[in-house]
């Protein structure tokens, strides 16, 4: 996160959706929105494609940093899907267009850093947290430059074994003192938020927990125009995903505290009205007059291919087009994607399906590894309504119901109360009348596809290419219907 002026920007990691690395916008540190994307493709390659059986579930682009040097902004990231080092920048944190420079080799959880007397670095490791100069146009290492280890097995402060020993840098310089706030996970406890300083570029760095409260870590610190301090940091909370958390800051003796002795409150005295999700997750009627005009809310799962999507073939509706033939949903291109959110929300759909070929699956999906979703089927000229659960990995039509209609409404609920974690599917013929449709899907938080589960609207071809799907409409509820 970075802060200008009176305004809040943070991004966040990507994966394998696009456009990537979201720059999302608040003036109040409760309501956000996303403001753009600092690319609209990472690389077109066959994983980012999902071309010859390869995938980049998982990979994609991690741990973004943003950063502010002089007039320019930029947005650091890495990619083990194409083993490099990438750097944005543009004039204007909302810029449409950003531009891109790459480099190798790959460094892991990297952290931008403009320092006082114009280097430029990159604070980066696992375990071992190591620093590298860069050219003054980031365009990659300095020949010469800096390299070197300055925090040597950092998450030693917190134990002697790790299911992380220590990553996620981000450094800061404030009131002339160098910070690198790293998450480090001991063996047998929980994630857990560090802090190391020093007066010197390279050390020696001396080091503290700064928090260990139910796996809330990986992050940096800003500060409001007022001269307030807070932390932006993470936690794991099952299938939703990581969620933000908003923590105060203080300092005693140069070094920053966290919340209440180390723990993070579970409410905060901002008088700020919570708009809740408006700006990252929102309906949408599909009323578009180009396609670049799509919601900034919306994903798609890998790079989309433009050929075979539309918003304006038939004004109105986002029309799906299969061009191939695939296995099943995680196979398949242009599927589009919006976040789920706690502790419940809901997805409707309303599919045309007039068009579909024998074979094709259309329709709404609880999406993530183990994924689930409520959709029509097309079998010999006719059409079932269908719900298909692929929570063991191969996915499986739990039900199958007529119909014998062309429009059908797709609903489902997701229930993240106290990591609950299900997923509900129901039906209607008419929008008003629904009916339950299969089982639910117990959702679960998998490193596969390492992000929680969104809402996916997907149409794909098992046996001819060339049918589509037409949504007339995506809606979005923060409550879930009475079951």
């Amino acid at each position: 996160m970075i802060r200008v002026d009176d305004a809040y920007y943070m991004t966040s990691t990507t994966m394998h959706m696009n456009p990537g690395l979201p720059i999302m916008k608040s003036t109040d540190l409760v309501n956000w929105e996303i403001a753009s994307y600092a690319y609209e493709m990472l690389t077109d390659n066959d994983a980012m494609n999902l071309n010859n059986e390869q995938s980049a579930y998982g990979h994609g682009s991690w741990a973004s940093t943003v950063r502010q040097h002089g007039e320019t902004f930029y947005i650091s990231t890495f990619s083990y899907t194409t083993n490099e080092t990438h750097i944005y920048s543009a004039g204007d944190m909302e810029a449409s267009e950003w531009e891109e420079l790459s480099f190798s080799p790959l460094y892991h959880d990297n952290s931008l850093f403009f320092d006082d007397d114009g280097g430029v670095y990159l604070v980066y490791g696992v375990g071992d947290i190591r620093i590298v100069e860069l050219t003054s146009d980031v365009s990659g290492v300095k020949a010469d430059g800096v390299d070197e280890l300055i925090i040597p097995e950092a998450g030693h402060i917190a134990g002697s074994a790790f299911h992380v020993p220590a990553e996620g840098a981000h450094m800061h310089k404030i009131d002339g003192m160098y910070y690198v706030f790293l998450i480090t996970w001991p063996a047998g406890g929980g994630r857990t938020q560090i802090v190391y300083r020093s007066d010197t570029l390279t050390g020696p760095y001396e080091g503290r927990i700064i928090l260990d409260d139910a796996g809330i870590a990986q992050g940096g610190v800003f500060d409001t125009p007022e001269g307030d301090w807070y932390a932006m940091l993470f936690q794991d909370h099952g299938a939703v995903g990581r969620i933000p958390h908003l923590i105060p800051v203080t300092w005693e003796d140069g070094w920053p505290v966290l919340g209440d002795n180390g723990r993070a409150p579970r409410e905060l005295d901002i008088p700020v009205p919570n708009k809740r999700t408006n700006g990252v997750v929102a309906s949408d009627d599909f009323a578009y007059d180009a396609a670049a005009d799509l919601a900034l809310v919306w994903q798609w799962n890998h790079n989309p291919d433009s050929a075979y999507w539309s918003v304006t073939d038939r004004p109105g509706y986002l029309r799906l087009t299969n061009d191939r033939v695939d296995t099943h949903i995680h196979d398949t291109r242009n599927t589009l994607t919006q976040r789920t959110f706690g502790p419940e929300s809901s997805g409707v759909v309303v599919l045309d399906t007039a068009y579909m070929n024998d074979g094709d699956y259309a329709g709404l999906a609880a999406f993530q590894s183990q994924y689930g979703f409520v959709g029509v089927k097309q079998s010999e000229s006719s059409r079932s309504v269908v719900m298909v659960n692929g929570g063991s990995g191969s996915p499986e039509t739990v039900a199958s119901v007529p119909l014998d209609q062309d429009e059908v409404y797709l609903r489902i609920d997701f229930d993240f109360n106290d990591m609950r974690d299900r997923a509900y599917f129901y039906y209607s013929l008419d929008g008003d009348d629904w009916s339950p449709i299969g089982e639910y899907l117990q959702m679960s938080y998998t490193l596969d596809h390492f992000m929680g589960y969104r809402f996916a609207l997907f149409n794909y071809a098992t046996e001819t290419p060339g049918g589509h799907a037409d949504f007339e409409y995506f809606e979005v509820a923060s409550e879930i219907l009475d079951r």
